[in-house]
């Protein structure tokens, strides 16, 4: 047995080596299913940045108007949202006394 691998050791080791690099170009680590995997993750955290990119907009938008020049009509925006303070639609008067 082992005098016929010797003797077809030239044959062998071709199609072992054909195997191996077949198996890792398709399985390993840097393969073609690890590629497409890192992909797909990829894609999903590009979603995830432009959804996040979006919020922080908001937030800072949020944070202009509550910062240090108070817009008067966004708090009564918020206060009338939080604490259910009259109704959608409604009109709202604002009576000062000078």
């Amino acid at each position: 047995m082992i005098n016929t691998i010797k003797k077809n050791f030239i044959l062998i080791l071709p199609i072992i080596l054909i195997i191996y690099f077949s198996l890792n170009l398709l399985g390993g680590n840097r393969g073609l299913f690890a590629y497409l995997d890192k992909k797909d993750q990829f894609e999903n955290l590009l979603e995830k940045k432009r959804y996040l990119t979006i919020e922080i907009t908001k937030v800072k938008k949020i944070n202009s108007l509550v910062g240090e020049n108070l817009d008067k009509d966004y708090l009564e925006i918020l206060i009338r949202d939080k604490f259910v303070v009259g109704k959608k639609g409604e009109n709202t008067y604002i009576i000062k006394n000078e």
